[in-house]
């Protein structure tokens, strides 16, 4: 009665005041809405925070809530309202609730946990937290929940702890929500909230059922030993509350759409994915409510659909049986046949994960999985990319492939991802296109001349529709065309010949250059177009991730990076954030920094369409060979990578040797005339007897063969939780290049997921790691992940080794990071 006294009060208080000069806040709302301009906006709020100052300066307790409300909402306008703060401590320190109630809401607004006036409230809000009025009670409990520091936390623990044990619903409510703001900022207070928490498992109100649940979490997150408490003490109520939840009848107050309360439902599924992740006896105690919820819930409405979501999440990530996880993927599928495109996203991104579990059960749903990949024509450059390097793996379906894109391209022209395949195939394998090469059991051969192939190339390269890329791609396809296919030759040179005066100037280059290779080269053209080895998809995914990478500067460590996750194999380079710059502190050596790049040149055409070329290193200050061997970048064959200045020589899958400079051989196109063979040039001082300019290295030159120097191996870093051992190999004719093996080892009971290794180095070392084996490294050492790293010292036997390593990873679904320097390599690396 007092509080509805208090509220009859202020009303006529309100009434009783409009005739002072100081406005109301709707006035004050009114007259900022009918500004026009942002300058009479200023205006009106320069007005009322000087009406503000007055009042606070008179000392006017009766305008004092109203003046902090019209703060409150100039705040929301963001204009500076600090000249006020001590207002909410004397509003706060009033005894009636609705003063109270403004001066909580200011003091949630207007202040954070960094301002030092947050200091004096402590004690009133220890006074109100033991006030007899349950209102007056939450008011502080919501204050504390959003506002408090480490040391409030500390401080106000104790009342906190005490509320929870109250008979109010609404108080048990907003304590437990109160708490789990203490224990973020003081996690060593956790175990004080241990039982607490596990006991209001057992109420009835779902308000606090789903505030327990979330502080449960929140302990599980901050400790360990309050993960394994409630392990023990919390399943069988997270159980009850599941079967009792599902099981009940309608209830309006908790009804979402014909589903009982599934906000409940989900926080309970989190809590038990937590408490049964790497614990095969809490999973097991699970499976039967989990199987209960899968099958019981209807799928016919949103709010069911995230409670099976939800419910596939906890089954995949705990020890559940296969049966159970069976199930859970038939979920994924039925979700897969939904029409609504979130449902079917959502599902895919989680097959993901459940192929590396269960891929049998997976494979079920093959056919619907497909059907996804039709909704719409619109495909990514990087799945185009993915699918040619596939396609050139799978030598035993090189020929079904290009004759079903051969159909596709005449069926399915405008569609530009589709004509990019198909006329890298044709180009590839025209041969098995017209002659039926390898056709698999039941397929219908398909009737296709040499003509037939080229026109089709030919449509694709005159649609309006077709950009550079594709244009350009089918001018490659018509050059190798011209070799595959000799009797059509003389129309692939004048198809390519009409493009020399194209206004784009790659097609134009390209046409001018091609049709020179046709003209003039004939007795090397074969050898030039021959079929594109096998493309390696590691390197191809290396590739891709490096090639926008952004290259340090000289002054800067040269830095490689391996992210974990699905996207990427760990290993993988991204380019370096800022706060990883700062890995080492070793920027004072002289040496000259030295960084890894990717460089595609203007001429290297797969390099450009398909982004899987070489690799091109070279020290910083020493700018790449311009004269870049223009047959070797059409075909790929190889780059020019230079290395202190020494051209380098590479063949697809080999190492590269470098050569000595060879200014003979600069201009390829013309000292070579269609007249002479490549076998008659004669070797000079500056070109080695047995090199083959289209091979790289001769047959007499071995480079798999190279024996390698094996050093002691050693632990690099080791800690209460990781392990991590390098073993060395390194080759005799290039002492300063080592070769690392890392191995990563686990020492824990829990699964290591997202595992990303990072690696530092100072400027006069270059390093290049390779990708890992995985990004999971199992529990108690039982497997582990491995890591190739390539190191090589610039100043070998004058400095050593030197290496900061960091590794982060997610253990229990937290995020960690570990790093140290590892100082002990073996001498003379």
């Amino acid at each position: 009665m007092d509080t509805v006294e208090k509220i009859v009060e202020d009303f006529a208080s309100d009434i009783a005041m409009s005739s002072f000069s100081g406005t109301r806040l709707r006035d004050m709302i009114r007259a900022i809405r009918a500004c026009k301009t942002a300058a009479e906006e200023r205006a009106v709020v320069r007005r009322e925070c000087a009406a503000i100052r007055t009042s606070i300066s008179e000392n006017e307790p009766h305008l004092r809530h109203r003046n902090m409300a019209k703060l409150m909402f100039i705040h929301m306008l963001g204009y500076p309202t600090h000249f006020a703060q001590m207002e909410c401590l004397k509003l706060i320190a009033a005894a009636g609730f609705p003063e109270k109630r403004v001066g909580y809401l200011g003091l949630m607004l207007l202040l954070d946990e960094r301002q030092e006036v947050l200091m004096l409230v402590t004690n009133s809000l220890k006074q109100d937290l033991n006030h007899p009025n349950q209102f007056i009670v939450g008011l502080a409990l919501c204050a504390l929940g959003n506002i408090c520091s480490a040391e409030m936390a500390r401080d106000l623990s104790p009342e906190v702890e005490r509320l929870m044990r109250s008979r109010e619903v609404n108080t048990k409510k907003k304590t437990a929500l109160c708490s789990i703001r203490i224990v973020r900022k003081v996690p060593d207070l956790a175990e004080n909230f241990m039982a607490l928490a596990a006991s209001l498992l057992k109420e009835k109100h779902h308000g606090v059922l789903i505030s327990a649940i979330q502080l449960c979490t929140e302990l599980c997150k901050a400790s360990k030993d309050a993960l394994e408490y409630l392990r023990k003490n919390c399943i069988e109520g997270l159980v009850r509350i599941l079967r009792d939840v599902s099981n009940s009848s309608y209830a309006p107050e908790y009804d979402v759409s014909g589903i009982a309360d599934p906000f409940l439902h989900i926080r309970a599924l989190k809590l038990m994915r937590i408490l049964g992740q790497g614990d095969a006896d809490c999973s097991e105690y699970m499976n039967d409510i989990l199987a209960q919820v899968a099958t019981k819930t209807e799928s016919n409405k949103n709010a069911g659909n995230a409670i099976l979501y939800e419910c596939v999440q906890t089954i995949m990530g705990i020890e559940a049986t296969s049966g159970l996880r069976v199930l859970a993927i038939n979920i994924l599928g039925r979700f897969l046949s939904n029409r609504d495109n979130n449902i079917r996203y959502v599902a895919l991104n989680m097959l993901m994960r459940a192929i590396t579990v269960d891929a049998l059960a997976v494979q079920r749903h093959r056919t619907t999985i497909l059907e996804c990949v039709k909704a719409g024509s619109h495909v990514k450059d990087d799945v185009c990319h993915a699918l040619i390097v596939v396609l050139s793996n799978a030598s035993e379906l090189q020929g079904y492939s290009v004759r079903s894109l051969y159909k596709a391209l005449q069926a399915y022209g405008k569609q530009g991802s589709l004509v990019r395949v198909a006329v890298w195939c044709i180009g590839e394998y025209g041969e098995m296109l017209v002659n039926n090469v390898g056709m698999l059991d039941g397929e219908e051969p398909v009737t296709a001349t040499e003509s037939d192939a080229v026109d089709a190339v030919e449509v694709a390269l005159n649609r309006h529709s077709a950009d550079v890329t594709t244009g350009a791609m089918c001018l490659v396809a018509l050059l190798k065309l011209s070799s595959r296919f000799p009797s059509a030759s003389e129309r692939v040179r004048q198809i390519v010949g009409r493009n020399k005066e194209n206004v784009v100037l790659e097609l134009q280059q390209r046409s001018i250059e091609f049709s020179s290779i046709m003209q003039k080269h004939q007795s090397i053209r074969s050898s030039l177009l021959e079929r594109m080895p096998v493309l390696d998809e590691a390197s191809y995914l290396v590739k891709r991730a490096t090639a926008t990478q952004a290259t340090i500067s000289a002054d800067k460590l040269a830095l490689a990076v391996t992210p974990g996750g699905l996207k990427l194999s760990n290993g993988v380079a991204k380019p370096p954030s800022a706060p990883l710059v700062d890995l080492l502190d070793l920027s004072s050596d002289d040496a000259p920094a030295s960084t890894i790049a990717s460089t595609t040149t203007p001429n290297d055409f797969l390099q450009d369409l398909l982004g899987i070329g070489g690799v091109s290193s070279s020290t910083a200050g020493v700018p790449s060979t311009a004269s870049t061997d223009i047959l070797m970048d059409l075909l790929s064959i190889g780059s020019s990578p230079s290395q202190n200045g020494t051209p380098v020589v590479g063949h697809p899958g080999q190492e590269s040797k470098p050569i000595p400079a060879a200014p003979e051989a600069i201009d390829l196109l013309g000292s070579l005339s269609s007249s002479t063979p490549v076998s008659e040039i004669k070797a000079t001082s500056a070109l080695p007897q047995a090199m083959d300019l289209l091979d790289g290295l001769s047959s007499s030159t071995s480079v798999s063969g190279l024996e390698k120097t094996a050093h002691p191996s050693i632990t690099a870093f080791q800690s209460p939780t990781l392990k991590i051992t390098f073993d060395f190999k390194r080759q005799p004719g290039n002492p300063r290049e080592t070769t690392i093996h890392a191995t990563f080892t686990n020492l824990t009971s829990s699964t290591f997921t997202d595992f990303i290794f990072q690696a530092a180095v100072p400027k006069f070392i270059q390093l290049r790691l390779d990708p890992a084996s995985g990004n999971t490294v199992p529990a108690n050492g039982n497997g582990s992940v491995t890591q190739g790293l390539n190191v090589t010292n610039n100043q070998q036997g004058q400095k050593p080794l030197a290496m900061r390593i960091r590794m982060s990873y997610k253990a229990n679904g937290e995020e960690r990071l570990e790093q140290g320097q590892v100082s002990n390599f073996p001498s003379g690396l």
